[in-house]
């Protein structure tokens, strides 16, 4: 069992950052792929970057790519997602999620076995 907490969330002005957390529970977080998502008022939740258990592998959303980045600390039991950059179109609750796939960064919602509460984050224009 694996529990998630989000945090970091809040209203920024376009071109500002944001760094989200994530605190897990449970000895096995470890091994799992962690993901973060995104979900907009009246759209669907889409994949924002995930990495793999080792953080060997990473996987950014083609929207993301290059202002946001996703790290891990195993030891801690925490991953962040740091977001430079914001636009107001960045705007959504933000989830955490982590899958027991572990080596491989899956973007489908549907396979992830644990979620966070969720984070607003607001970017004003």
């Amino acid at each position: 069992q694996v529990q998630l907490v989000e945090s970091g969330g809040g209203l920024v002005q376009a071109g500002g950052s944001l760094r989200l957390s994530c605190a897990a529970s449970g000895r096995t977080f470890s091994t799992y792929t962690m993901g973060w998502f995104r979900q907009a008022p009246g759209k669907e939740r889409e994949f924002v970057a995930g990495i793999s258990a080792s953080g060997r592998t990473i996987s950014y959303a083609d929207s993301v790519k290059g202002r946001f980045t996703i790290s891990r600390d195993n030891a801690k039991n925490t991953g962040n997602l740091q977001m430079n950059s914001l636009k107001p179109e960045d705007t959504a609750v933000y989830y955490c999620a982590a899958q027991r796939t572990g080596t491989i960064v899956i973007k489908s919602t549907n396979l992830y076995d644990y979620w966070g509460q969720g984070t607003q984050v607001t970017v004003s224009s």
